[in-house]
């Protein structure tokens, strides 16, 4: 069939629109702030085989699990897939990314054959295990974290299996997880719909040929990305801290990236074996992080199919902090990225230089569960407000200010003030960005924040994971480094409590002052070089001091 080039642009335009469509449905009938508020989730659309035509990525590092399932899930089945099933997965050990993250796989056939799937991931408030809220660093095995769910049918031939839906749920805590797994449901068959529309409208062969002309022009627009990095081998690291058990423990992220023409290759067979604890990644959140990384060194135009990742390889040895072999734990998984992600920068920064960022904030987050004692109902909150830093800068560009994990790059929203005390028994006290967070540079970095909030409920549970209170965000070409996290709890007897970065504390009292700063990202090039005039609006504005605009920017 002739491909029609203004046709292929309507293809490409209206793949994005789908996945925009399920995203807004999604935002629109979640209930748990996780999703509605935050947005911890994605949408995405793919091909028969599994192939990605388009996503929208709320939440990168989970939008790039979705293929790999999808595949796996096709080949799981076979033959046996038919109109109107629905699949649920999140087992890592059988290419899902968290536990915490699971998906909804639904199979669109057109004139009797399967044609597309569309597929919808989110971080669910409960899933199981032995800490509720799904993150516990205590565990070693991945009993201990979640209830697994390998590829299932919910719904088969759209009749809901009624026995399976009870056993799942039965073993999840909150009731607001059956609901939030509906909507992605329901975004599902948003996107069945409108593909079923595009076919009827141009037929199954106009969508076959247009399909692979999109992948095709997709990976020659990658393909010039790549060749503009100059061929050669570059290693960088990025370090890991505290697996949860061991004090003082370190582990080392080492890839090595080799760009030859067209094509671009990571390999992490250097990286720090596997750990006995929950600080361990698998290879999709692992190949994820990469992903996402390269893409903020790209043309931001390029179409998010199968033809974007074509030309990249990335090879993850099993056994490693990055793909941890069967059982082990791997919540923190996700989080992993920004380790991932410094070891990239600074592998490419001397070759690339005008297109790496500096060092970003690291994550350093907590969650609460317990009772709210104004509904008599169980609640868990990621703290979301909390825990967003900032960006680094770049040649030309600083960081953006509170902007979050790199491995969500921007997608995970903030609570709403009144929102988050509605869904929570907290009451907030501030919330306002950290003066003198961000590295100095001539470009500076994203500021940081600083967050206290009143804790509302009894014997409150409480969760720390993160690496941000180890290591500041780096700085590049003289550029000075962020600031950075902490998290305090003061009761209210007066004690002061410091969790480590991987806690969990049960029965923290009604009453504690919670005080979280998330600090700042790396700045780019000398600080003496920085615009005057916008510092001078800075220092008037509080977010430099007047000694820090003197001391390191010579004002």
């Amino acid at each position: 069939m002739k491909i029609d080039p203004i046709l292929l642009s309507v293809y490409a335009r209206t793949f994005r629109s789908i996945t925009d469509e399920m995203s807004i449905s999604m935002q629109q009938t979640t209930r748990s702030p996780i999703l509605c508020e935050a947005k911890d989730y994605v949408t995405g659309l793919y091909d028969a085989d599994g192939r990605m035509l388009e996503q929208t990525e709320n939440l990168p590092i989970l939008a790039f699990s979705l293929a790999p399932v999808c595949k796996y899930i096709r080949e799981y089945f076979g033959d046996d897939l038919h109109p109107g099933d629905v699949i649920f997965h999140n087992d890592v050990f059988s290419l899902g990314n968290q536990n915490n993250d699971v998906a909804v796989y639904k199979p669109i056939f057109f004139e009797g054959k399967l044609v597309a799937w569309t597929a919808v991931k989110g971080h669910q408030a409960d899933i199981g295990g032995a800490v509720a809220g799904g993150y516990n660093p205590n565990a070693v095995e991945v009993w201990q974290e979640a209830l697994r769910i390998p590829p299932i049918k919910v719904y088969e031939k759209g009749k809901l299996r009624k026995d399976v839906w009870n056993l799942i749920f039965a073993n999840i805590r909150f009731d607001i997880v059956q609901h939030d797994m509906k909507a992605e449901i329901g975004a599902c068959t948003v996107g069945e719909r409108r593909v079923l529309s595009l076919l009827e409208k141009y037929g199954l062969a106009s969508f076959e040929a247009h399909k692979e002309a999109l992948f095709d022009a997709t990976r020659k627009m990658m393909e010039a990305e790549i060749a503009a990095i100059p061929n050669g081998v570059y290693s960088g690291e990025g370090n890991v801290y505290y697996d949860g058990r061991h004090e003082g423990s370190r582990f080392v992220i080492r890839v090595t990236i080799t760009v030859e023409d067209r094509k671009i290759k990571f390999d992490y067979s250097a990286t720090d074996a596997q750990t006995n604890g929950f600080v361990n990644g698998t290879f999709t959140s692992s190949a994820s992080a990469t992903i996402l990384t390269l893409l903020q060194m790209v043309n931001p135009d390029i179409p998010h199919n199968e033809g974007m990742v074509a030309p990249i390889e990335i090879v993850i040895p099993e056994g490693t902090i990055l793909n941890a072999s069967y059982p082990k734990a791997t919540t923190f998984g996700n989080h992993l990225c920004p380790p991932n992600a410094e070891a990239i920068q600074r592998a490419l920064a001397p070759v690339i230089p005008d297109r790496v960022t500096a060092g970003w904030n690291n994550l350093l987050c907590s969650l609460t569960t317990g009772i709210d004692p104004k509904k008599n109902e169980r609640y868990v909150d990621i703290g979301f407000m909390g825990l967003k830093g900032g960006s680094g800068a770049m040649q030309g560009t600083d960081g953006y200010d509170h902007i979050g994990m790199i491995d969500a790059s921007g997608g995970v929203l903030d609570q709403d003030y009144e929102m988050f005390e509605q869904q929570t028994p907290h009451r907030l006290i501030r919330h306002e960005y950290l003066a003198d967070s961000a590295g100095a540079g001539q470009w500076r970095g994203g500021l940081g924040v600083e967050t206290i909030f009143e804790i509302g409920s009894d014997n409150t549970q409480f969760v720390t994971f993160g690496d941000g209170d180890f290591e500041p965000a780096f700085g590049l070409f003289g550029g000075g480094e962020g600031t950075l996290n902490f998290i305090r709890l003061k009761y209210p007897d007066g004690q002061n409590v410091v969790p480590r970065n991987k806690d969990l504390i049960n029965g923290v009292p009604r009453a504690t002052i919670y005080h979280q700063q998330a600090g700042g990202g790396g700045g780019y090039g000398d600080p003496r070089l920085r615009d005057r005039e916008r510092l001078r609006e800075e220092v008037r504005d509080g977010l430099i001091s007047q000694d820090v605009a003197a001391k390191v920017y010579g004002l």
